[in-house]
C-alpha cells in the first residue's frame, strides 16, 4: 500500500516536521492565540500525531479520535484560543504534511499518484472528523463557561423575591 509508505515517510520525518510545524504555528498571523498554549504542550500534541500517523488514519475508531478531539477542544478553549486560530492549525497541519510530501517528490508514476490520492482522502477524512470533534468540544466548554457565568444572576431573582 503506498499510502502507508507515505504515512510511514512523514512518521519518520516527525521531528523535523513538529519542530517546523510548530514554528508556523507561532509565527503565522492565522493563529497568534496558539501563542497561548505553552510551547512544550503544543509540540507534544503535534509531535503525538506526526509520530503515529498510521495510527490515527488506520487504526484508530471514531469514537477514539472523538473523544481525544473533543477533549482538544474543551481544553483550546479554556486556554483562550479562539475557535478561528484553533481550527487554522487543524488545516495548517494537513498543508504541512501535504507540502512535506511534495517536496519529497513522490509525484511520479500512476500508482504513485494513486497512492498520494488515498493518503489525501485519509488525511482529509481524519483533519475534517478532528475539526468537527474540537468543535464540538470548544462549544460544550464555551457553554459551560456561559452557564457558569449565568448561575449567579439566575440565583439572584429568586433571593430578591423571598425578601419582599
Amino acid at each position: 500500500m503506498i499510502a502507508l509508505r507515505l504515512v510511514r515517510l512523514i512518521e519518520s520525518h516527525s521531528e523535523e516536521l513538529t519542530d517546523s510545524l510548530v514554528n508556523k504555528f507561532l509565527s503565522s498571523s492565522r493563529t497568534t492565540d496558539m501563542r497561548r498554549v505553552p510551547a512544550p504542550e503544543m509540540r507534544a500534541r503535534c509531535h503525538e500525531i506526526l509520530q503515529h500517523l498510521s495510527e490515527w488514519l488506520l487504526t484508530k475508531t471514531d469514537s477514539e479520535i472523538e473523544r481525544r478531539y473533543v477533549e482538544l477542544g474543551e481544553h483550546r478553549a479554556a486556554q483562550g484560543v479562539s475557535f478561528t486560530d484553533f481550527c487554522w492549525t487543524i488545516v495548517l497541519t494537513k498543508e504541512h504534511l501535504w507540502d512535506f510530501l511534495q517536496v519529497q517528490g513522490f509525484l511520479r508514476s500512476p500508482v504513485e499518484i494513486y497512492g498520494e490520492m488515498e493518503l489525501l482522502r485519509l488525511l482529509d477524512q481524519f483533519f475534517d472528523r478532528a475539526i468537527c470533534y474540537c468543535a464540538e468540544g470548544y462549544e460544550r466548554a464555551k457553554l459551560e463557561s456561559l452557564g457558569a457565568m449565568h448561575a449567579p444572576n439566575r440565583a439572584m431573582p429568586a433571593a430578591t423575591a423571598s425578601r419582599g
